[in-house]
Parts: structure tokens; sequence; C-alpha cells
């Protein structure tokens, strides 16, 4: 048997008459990168915001290893071992880098039975080791407010990984970056999956997509297109035609897919600067 982390079930998020989630079913490996894709509004956020607990399934199940969690509060879900980072980097722009990480690492990791007026050693030791991962170390007593986009979602990233999870879910982590910065990031999702970690990425810059995920589900109107490998989702013909269009080929030559008799891989297409599709 497969070893699943993550399953959702028939899972549905309305808002009134709108189903921004619909009868959506789908599982993923331990120690997977699996990729989530599809058009605006296609309900891919959504998706994220009920697998963490920020907005109540309608209907369906969560289970992460084994254990319904659709029904918990966002804190508690983290403290099962499920973190995320935003679209949008969200950080504590009045503190300190090491503040920030700090917070992940002591109310992220499991409930605080007491008031204290400040934190163990070994919390500010796991803040300190997750800056030092994400590339940060030398910036901890930098106000987080005036750090570049990059440093933002790496902050973030930290933040995320100092609770110890087992499940991390990225919402565009790629958004709004160079390609010598989107690399880096790839390059960090990797080396994150590496530690053990499993990983749910959500991303519209297809060089990235492709060059990390080993599955890739493809939505549209909240429901699942497609799932497959990413050399399959790339030669999809209904994908091609709901989602990815003229950009096809060269989505193709991400996945290494043969177009006209040369591969061309993700990683390379990224150091090439091929620009993503959004």
């Amino acid at each position: 048997m497969t070893d699943m982390l993550l399953e959702v079930r028939d899972l549905s998020k309305h808002y009134g008459g709108l189903a921004a989630v619909r009868d959506l079913t789908f599982s993923v490996e331990r120690g997977q990168i699996f990729g989530i894709a599809g058009p605006n509004g296609a309900g891919k956020t959504t998706l994220f915001d009920v697998i963490s607990g920020h907005v109540r399934a309608t209907t369906g199940e969560v289970s992460l290893e084994g254990r319904r969690i659709e029904r918990l509060p966002a804190h508690a879900i983290v403290q099962h071992g499920l973190a995320r980072t935003y679209q949008i980097p969200a950080v504590f722009p009045g503190q300190t880098v090491l503040a920030n990480a700090v917070v992940g690492a002591e109310f992220g990791h499991r409930p605080r039975l007491f008031s204290t007026l400040g934190f163990a050693p070994s919390i500010v030791d796991r803040a300190r080791a997750a800056l030092d991962f994400v590339g940060l170390g030398d910036h901890e007593a930098e106000n987080a407010g005036r750090l570049s986009v990059f440093d933002t979602k790496r902050l973030m990233i930290a933040s995320a990984l100092a609770t110890e999870p087992r499940l991390m879910l990225f919402d565009e982590p790629v958004g709004g970056l160079n390609t010598t910065e989107i690399t880096a990031i790839v390059e960090l999702i990797r080396r994150i999956r590496d530690t053990g970690v499993t990983v749910l990425l959500i991303e519209h810059v297809m060089t990235a997509l492709m060059a990390l995920s080993d599955r890739v589900m493809i939505m549209n109107h909240g429901a699942k297109l497609y799932e497959g490998s990413p050399a399959e989702v790339a030669t999809d013909a209904e994908v091609v035609r709901v989602y990815l269009g003229t950009e096809s080929t060269a989505v193709a030559e991400m996945a290494g897919v043969k177009v006209d008799g040369t591969a061309l891989g993700a990683d390379q297409a990224i150091e090439a600067g091929v620009e993503g599709i959004v």
C-alpha cells in the first residue's frame, strides 16, 4: 500500500450559490511534491484555505496521516504538522526577522499551556536553525518590514519551517520574483522535501511547477480537470485547451517531453530564463 500523508475526499466549499471547490478528491504521498495549477478563479487558494483550517468545508473530508482535520481550527492543524505560506508574504513587519521565526517555533509547534515572559532557548534555537536553512541567518536582527520581496518570502518559509511540519503548503511561492530568485526558491523547496517534508504547491509559473512536481493536478471551476505526471499534464488536450493554450509546447519542453526531437529539462528552462505562464 502507498503511504498517503494527505487525503482529500469529495471536498466542496460553497459561498451561497457559488461552488469555489467542487467534489474534489485527491491524495498526496509522503515525501512527494504535488503541484496544483489552473486558471485564476479555479479554486486553488480556497482549497488551501479549507485544508489549512482558515475556512470550513461545506462537505467532504480532509485527513492528515489518517486523522480527520477538516473541522479543526487553523492553529490546531498547524500543531498537527501542517504549515502553509501565502501568495502575499505574511510576516510581522514591525518585528525582527528572528522574532518572526520564533513565533512559528513557539506557537505553531505545540499548544502553549501557560503564559511566560520569554521563550525557552530550544525555541530560539529552532527559529535560528530555520533562518539558517533558508539563508537568512545573518539577518536575524533586521526589521522584517524592510526586507525585499524575495527575503520576505524566505522569512515566511522559515517561520513555517520552525513549526516542524510534516506537510507544507506553498501558495505561489515564486510570484513576483526574477529568474535568479525563482531558481533559488525552487532549490529551497527541493531541500525542504529532502529533509522529509511533503510539499503541496500552487503555482502559475509553469517552469517552477514542472521543475518541482512529482505529480500535477489542474483545477478548473473548483473541480479537478486532470491529474498526472508533469509530462502527461503538459500534453493533455483538455489541459492545453483550458489552461496552457498556445504555450503548451514550451510547457511540454519544461516537463522534459521531446518536442521536435529535442528534450529540455525544467531546470534548464528556468536557467535559460523561460517565462512562466500567468
